[in-house]
Formats: structure tokens, sequence, C-alpha cells
């Protein structure tokens, strides 16, 4: 079960105490959303968050530094979840040394193309660094093939071709597209997320894939406990983790170059 949170959102100073509430809640491996003005995979509450934690002064370099004190004191992996061009901008040697140095174990880049990114696939390899990539329903046998080969960590499979937060359609069908994916893609865990709100969602998908990945359904959760200014929401948040996992689902974390 992984689990994403924007850096940054609501507050600034949020992020810490929600990453240990998160890890507290049995994640096995976070997300951590490095903010962009233009999050082309994200849906409303994703967009959100990223939005405000910009308007919040949260920069790459916030990023990092956030990784690094929460990888210090928990052992959950962590993974920086995001878009390229920050990167590109940050300096694509300096930001794998500097995730590195900070703790984390992966990346997640929505919108690296593999066929393009062979150079940053071998820096971040070279920084012992995953970089997972995701597949979609309209993802051919080819490319699923060609995707397992170059990924590390776990492979994503996008439930929808849509957008974060979207909810589910027909769960046969996506578990159709599922059991094809996990045919071919066997070098690699495949691990589903996309419009994933509760554990009931899970499990109507886990027959095919090895587990599951949830954000924007954390992220209204965050947004409607600040609301409500609850004086326990970090405890909400951990106990919102906590019935997310099927007790069918068994633990995983993403294999580490490390």
């Amino acid at each position: 079960m992984g689990i994403f949170v924007t850096c940054g959102f609501p507050g600034k100073h949020d992020t810490l105490p929600l990453l240990y509430a998160i890890a507290a809640g049995g994640a096995d491996f976070i997300e951590l959303g490095m903010p962009f003005s233009d999050p082309l995979a994200e849906g409303g509450p994703i967009q959100h968050s990223s939005e405000v934690a910009l308007l919040n002064g949260v920069s790459l370099k916030t990023v990092l530094e956030t990784a690094r004190e929460f990888t210090t004191n928990d052992d959950t992996p962590l993974l920086l979840m995001g878009y390229f061009n920050p990167i590109m901008q940050y300096g694509t040697s300096n930001f794998c040394r500097d995730a590195r140095s900070s703790g984390v174990s992966g990346l997640i880049i929505p919108d690296l193309p593999p066929e393009e990114g062979a150079e940053f696939l071998n820096l971040a390899a070279d920084h012992e660094l995953d970089v997972v990539l995701l597949v979609a329903p309209n993802t051919t046998d080819i490319r699923l093939a060609a995707i397992d080969a170059l990924a590390s960590g776990f492979v994503y499979a996008v439930s929808v071709t849509g957008l974060t937060g979207s909810g589910l359609s027909s769960t046969a069908t996506i578990n159709e597209y599922l059991a094809r994916a996990r045919r071919v893609v066997v070098r690699n865990p495949l691990l589903v997320g996309f419009g994933i709100r509760n554990s009931a969602d899970a499990v109507a998908l886990l027959p095919n894939v090895d587990g599951f990945i949830v954000g924007s359904a954390l992220i209204t959760e965050i947004s409607r406990l600040w609301r409500e200014k609850s004086a326990r929401r970090l405890d909400d948040i951990t106990r919102f983790v906590e019935g997310l996992r099927p007790s069918s689902e068994p633990s995983i974390r993403p294999k580490s170059n490390g």
C-alpha cells in the first residue's frame, strides 16, 4: 500500500507531521509530491494541493529538506513524485545526487517518456534511485514489456485513461487490463493507482496486482480535517490510512537498488 501526499499542503510545516502519521498508519511506502504549476496527470484535489503548496513557497529544495528530515527519523521508503520541468531547472545530476543524499528511494515522473529518458534513467541508477514508470489501459503488450525492462522499484498501472481522483469505472474492465499487464510485467511488482478511495476499491483490483496506491482520497481527507480544525487530525489521518488496507493485501515495499 502506497500513499501520496503533496509536500507543503495544506501548510508548509504540515508535511513532516503528516508523513509520520501516514507511516504510523502502516503505509509500505510514501509518495511525496513535488508541487508543480501544471501537473498534467492530476485531477482537482491534487492540482489544488499543488497550487496551495506553491503559494506556500514550497520548492524542490523544500521537498528535499523535508525528505531528508523524514528519512533520518523513519525507515518507511520515500519516493518523490512530480514532473520533469522542475527537475531540469534544478539540474538532473544535482537533483539525483541530492535526492539520494536526502534518503529518497525512488522517483515517479509521469511525463518522462521512456523512449527519451535513457540518460535520466541511467543517471538515477548511478545514484541508486529507482525510477517507477507508468502504464495505462491503452498500453500495448510490446510497450508493457519494454517498460517492465526499463523500470525499477515497481510498475505503476494507472487504472483509468484519465486523471487522478476521477473514480473507478467498471472494475471488470479494469481487471481485464490489469490481468493482461500482470501476464507481461514479470520483472517488477505491479501496483495500481488512480481512483482508489477505500479498501473496497482496493479489494476489487487486488487479484491482478501486488498492491495499490491512494492519493486524491487522502488529500480530500486532509482538506476536510484541516478545514474543520480537528484537534486530533493527525490521529485521524493515521486511522484513515489504516482503514485503507484490506486484510487480504500483503505488505509490499518497492524493490530498491540501494
